[in-house]
């Protein structure tokens, strides 16, 4: 169960334009009140610009991949997705960003209160996996301490334009104590387990009592990635 909006902040003027894209069918009254009830977890995309973030996105909700139909995303949009963890409803408010240096400040601006950043690296892109350091620089500096985040190695499918090692994003993510996933937004390989885990970190956070034991994001990850004989 999904709502699509979109909401595109435009750089320098300062014009906020908003819109619905409407998928087959509505939600029932009830359904929306539900998903209105539900705590938001704001999850925000970044990464430099062309990496996939928006394509990712779409494979996550709409289960389908548009080769060529999407332009640099101007700006920031965002999609609600209500997701299902050991049957309780969780509610993901995810904010897709311009990765173009001249709109850096809008995307600072959402780090202050987004509970989940997914960070996104292109493997056939060795400037773009180089800028990562700078990325979780600013996300230290502007997001909450407790922000959950996973670093994603995507366009996994292209294996012969590879130009960054699975064993490199493993080691980046190890020395910043992040968890890690290759993902393909062509394929679908990891999508769905990258946002799902996020999803259970964000409502383990929700609703675990104080003796209950600590969920690890980089633990669970692993062990997923075991389960359906992924290596990445």
């Amino acid at each position: 169960m999904s709502d699509h909006y979109i909401k595109m902040v435009q750089g320098g003027g300062g014009m906020i334009v908003n819109g619905i894209s409407h998928k087959e069918g509505m939600m029932e009254e009830e359904e929306e009140k539900e998903f209105d009830q539900q705590m938001i977890h704001k999850t925000i995309l970044v990464g430099d610009s062309g990496v996939g973030k928006t394509s990712l996105l779409v494979q996550f909700d709409q289960h389908k991949f548009q080769p060529g139909s999407f332009s640099a995303t101007v700006g920031i949009g965002f999609t609600n997705k209500v997701v299902d963890v050991d049957g309780t409803k969780v509610k993901l408010q995810i904010w897709d960003t311009a990765g173009q240096e001249r709109f850096r400040s809008i995307t600072r601006a959402y780090y202050r209160d987004a509970q989940a950043l997914l960070l996104l690296y292109d493997i056939t892109s060795k400037s773009s996996f180089d800028n990562i350091r700078a990325w979780l620089s600013e996300i230290r500096e502007y997001a909450q301490d407790d922000v959950v985040i996973m670093l994603l190695g995507n366009k996994a499918d292209s294996t012969q334009e590879r130009r960054v090692r699975r064993e490199d994003g493993e080691k980046l993510a190890k020395d910043h104590g992040v968890a890690f996933m290759e993902t393909s937004a062509k394929t679908g390989m990891n999508v769905e387990l990258a946002f799902m885990a996020i999803a259970r970190d964000l409502k383990n956070k929700q609703t675990r009592n104080p003796n209950d034991p600590k969920f690890c994001l980089e633990e669970y990850v692993d062990q997923e990635k075991q389960k359906s004989g992924c290596c990445g």
